[in-house]
């Protein structure tokens, strides 16, 4: 089977996740994409940094296995490439040459490991879920903020006042001396707002503010 046959570089569906390989060692290329592919993970192969800034990004859960030594732009400064970008994929550096200031450097800059060849196949599998679960993780988290973002942004500007003082821990009388109102005035804010958020409880509206990262506000 030819390289091409098995990295076609057509889009992933919603279900799969792919590694993402870039080395420009043919037999190295081979034999991740053998490893990864008995585990039943989706790989597509690129030869350089440069071949895979032409393909879009699909939207699933993927990680990139990344030499620190390549054609062109080398792997760390394509790190600092994808994260310029907002490109946020979790990578894997793998070296030949490996020396302790490179993995200091690539580890800092968000790598999730940084393995030295000859590496096992099992620290590399290891390295792999770990980048995928991670990446879902993350993933999960944007939708979920995402679709908060939906309510939020149909609240007043009082109701997104009385969430953000809510969330800081401050009861109805103290809210209402704040703002100069009435405590049931206050009341019917938290009213409205609980229900356009689809908030059940006090707790869930406070893992809501969490996460849209409503922060606690000066007094």
């Amino acid at each position: 089977m030819t390289e091409r046959a098995k990295s076609s570089h057509e889009p992933a569906s919603a279900k799969e996740s792919i590694v993402f390989v870039i080395d420009d060692d043919v037999a190295m290329r081979t034999t991740l994409s053998s490893l990864f592919r008995s585990v039943g993970l989706r790989v597509e192969l690129f030869g350089s940094a440069h071949e895979f800034a032409r393909i879009k990004m699909p939207d699933v859960a993927s990680c990139l296995v990344l030499d620190i030594r390549l054609p062109g732009v080398s792997g760390l400064d394509f790190q600092a490439e994808l994260a310029k970008a907002d490109i946020r994929i979790p990578i894997i550096f793998m070296t030949g040459h490996g020396d302790i200031p490179m993995s200091v450097k690539a580890m800092k800059a968000g790598a999730i490991d940084f393995l030295t060849k000859p590496f096992r196949e099992q620290d590399i599998l290891d390295a792999v879920i770990r980048a995928i679960e991670r990446d879902q993780k993350r993933r999960d988290s944007e939708k979920a903020v995402s679709e908060l973002r939906i309510p939020f942004d149909s609240l007043t500007s009082r109701e997104r006042e009385v969430m953000t003082l809510v969330a800081a821990g401050l009861m109805n009388k103290q809210i209402a001396a704040k703002f100069g109102i009435t405590e049931i005035t206050v009341k019917v804010h938290r009213g409205h707002l609980m229900r356009k958020m689809k908030a059940r409880s006090l707790i869930d509206l406070l893992g809501m503010a969490d996460l849209l990262g409503i922060s606690r506000p000066k007094r």
